[in-house]
């Protein structure tokens, strides 16, 4: 028996059909943010500013007490970053902490923390070290553990889940050399021989693969007489035979992950060890990551709060022209980006995340938004702390303490945060996945309006069904609560969020409609259109950063927890968020994305090749994509477990 060669070759219509079966296709809960991306400002659904449950909380904050101390006293970050590796007895002694197993229940060895919690505590161990937190996030909300909780069988969760909660680390395998964010032409395979399946392929940033000891790895099954065959997923001892880590990677930052190139040759696989039914794969690394893309922006939270730490303490101690450079309005709103922003950025995540807790509400918008959101404005926060630092803010750590000053690694934090703007799902990406779920109600209702493979009477009879539901949709997007200047009037205590909570239901209502009148003139084309696609995903995330805000400053004056601070806080960003908003409103419309597209055809085509005249290119030889024919390695196996 042999594995295929060759690539599968595949259409631009028949990835997006790939695709679009993977994706969730029912809404059985309601969403917040697709209610918003509808114009309807459903504030219901996230006020009151929902909490964990008692008994949650006690058993969070004692892990979290634990994991702080762990934090300050044994993990050396700049050690760390020297080395270019997280020590094993650091590894060890998260295992022992049960860092491992934070999410998993307590059934299998676990802690059982919510997401709440389990989000905390990465914001927590990722500003001691943002390479751990891509550990312990890589291993719980992509690895083995979430998709085994959520489609595996009872007796692989009774298997494998009590090794992930205290002594396995796991890895999860999708991306191949030639495959990014197009699965459709995935060339891993996974060949049926008897109760067996015999994987061949490559993977590649496979964070945690050097380390793992299990892996989830995505790998085509051939469709043949009685088998369904499709991407399918698979949890694979690492240890196994024919499993070989060619390379560890090295990056820009996070400079401590264990993240490799990963080869299968012939390697056998139990059947028992498939995750879900053949063809399921997609929908099952899509499904995991409504939730595990939380752990990102969690991150995130944590990287704003040492950013406005770090900002506080220089700015005040920094003088220049006889006054800290904090009162210098240059810098000064700088610092006011930075906390208006960390406030905002927590109550996203945290309600995000307490509402999938709860699991009342379909998060599956939510999660991506503050994605995206939160890998965006950390990178800006950090970028701005290094502007605010100066050369300092450029200078490394190391330097700075061996001429004797306080080593801030803000440098480094930049680096490090940059990778989150494409780590489980880019931000254009991000743009496109959102903007299929903001139209899912118009695609179901005229979706047949504008696939030129349907038969007239497909057509006729969407077009029946779009007429009812336009009918009934389009008048509610002429007036609103937004209108009337006593609505939300119960967000009024010195400071007065109504207005702004006004702004977010008209504005809801404004993208609605802009969203129509987009479909109504490019129709077919508007998939095409990712530049208005990118800025509709934009606003919408703002609008619901802001509703995020205003109701977490609410509950947190109703709670007596800094609520008159809260409520300023939420009145800077939300005036911050509405000026960008208004801007990309106005960039719908008003925008270079034609022209773009022209000089764009003249990049590729040469036309501006005398441009590039007068540098040199320092990079080296070899391939833009290396080789990924499937066969034996060739190489010396760099996979360390650790034990």
């Amino acid at each position: 028996m042999s594995a295929p060669t060759t690539k599968p070759t595949v259409t631009e219509r028949e990835a997006r059909q790939v695709a679009e079966a993977a994706r969730e296709q029912d809404w059985r809960r309601p969403s917040f943010a697709k209610e918003l991306f509808l114009g309807r400002f459903r504030l219901d659904l996230i006020h009151p500013y929902p909490l964990p449950a008692d008994e949650d909380a006690q058993r969070g904050e004692e892990f979290l007490a634990k994991l702080r101390d762990f934090c300050e006293t044994r993990i050396d970050s700049a050690r760390i970053e020297r080395e270019a590796r997280i020590p094993d007895e650091v590894v060890d002694g998260l295992k022992e902490l049960g860092a491992l197993g934070m999410k998993i229940d307590t059934k299998y060895g676990g802690l059982g923390l919510t997401q709440v919690y389990y989000n905390k505590a990465l914001a927590l161990v990722g500003s001691a070290s943002p390479a751990i937190g891509a550990l312990l996030s890589a291993h719980q909300s992509i690895g083995v553990p979430q998709p085994l909780k959520m489609f595996g069988t009872q007796q692989q969760k009774e298997t494998f889940l009590p090794r992930c909660a205290r002594t396995d680390i796991s890895a999860f395998l999708l991306t191949e050399p030639d495959v990014g964010s197009d699965p459709a032409r995935l060339a891993t395979t996974a060949v049926p021989d008897g109760d067996d399946y015999v994987l061949d392929g490559v993977k590649l940033w496979t964070t945690n693969g050097v380390v793992a000891d299990l892996l989830v790895v995505m790998a085509r099954v051939p469709k043949s007489e009685g088998r369904k065959g499709g991407i399918t997923a698979f949890v694979v001892e690492a240890g196994s035979e024919g499993i070989t880590v060619e390379n560890r990677n090295a990056f820009m930052g996070l400079r401590g992950i264990e993240n490799g190139v990963t080869r299968f040759h012939r390697v056998r696989v139990p059947a028992a060890n498939r995750i879900g039914p053949e063809g399921a794969g997609l929908k099952i690394a899509l499904t995991t990551l409504n939730t595990g893309r939380l752990s990102l922006p969690a991150m995130c939270v944590g990287a704003g709060k040492w950013c406005l730490k770090i900002a506080r303490e220089w700015s005040a101690a920094r003088e220049q022209w006889g006054k800290p450079v904090a009162l210098h309005e240059a810098v000064g709103s700088k610092i006011s980006f930075i906390a208006a922003t960390t406030f905002a950025l927590e109550a996203v995540v945290d309600l995000s995340s307490q509402m999938a807790d709860e699991q009342r509400n379909d998060i599956r918008i939510e999660a991506a938004l503050a994605k995206l959101y939160g890998s965006e404005m950390a990178w800006l926060m950090a970028d701005e702390l290094v502007q605010i630092r100066g050369g300092r803010g450029f200078e490394t750590a190391e330097s700075l303490k061996a001429r004797g000053e306080r080593a801030v690694p803000a440098e480094q934090l930049l680096r490090d945060l940059r990778i989150n703007r494409i780590f489980e799902g880019s931000t254009e990406i991000m743009h496109l996945l959102i903007a299929r779920e903001a139209v899912d109600a118009h695609l179901s209702v005229a979706g047949d309006l504008i696939d030129p493979e349907k038969s007239l009477s497909d057509k006729a009879k969407a077009g029946a069904n779009a007429g009812v539901f336009y009918a009934k949709w389009l008048p509610k997007l002429v007036a609103g609560p937004g209108q009337l200047p006593s609505a939300y009037g119960e967000f009024k205590h010195g400071v007065d969020l109504s207005p702004h909570l006004r702004y977010v239901e008209r504005h809801a209502r404004k993208l609605a409609r802009s969203t129509f009148y987009a479909m109504s003139r490019w129709q077919g084309r508007m998939e095409t259109k990712q530049g208005f696609l990118g800025r509709i995903v934009d606003i919408g995330a703002e609008l619901f950063a802001m509703s995020a805000a205003c109701v977490r400053a609410e509950r947190l004056r109703r709670d007596g927890d800094h609520g008159r601070e809260a409520y300023q806080l939420a009145d800077a960003f939300c005036r911050q968020s509405r000026i960008r908003v208004d801007e990309l409103f106005q960039r719908l419309w008003s925008n270079t994305d034609d022209l773009d597209r022209k000089v764009v055809k003249g990049v590729l085509g040469g036309a501006y090749e005398w441009l590039e005249q007068g540098v040199v290119d320092p990079s080296g030889e070899g391939p833009w994509i290396a080789d990924a024919t499937p066969g034996p390695s060739t190489r010396e196996n760099l996979h360390r477990p650790i034990r």
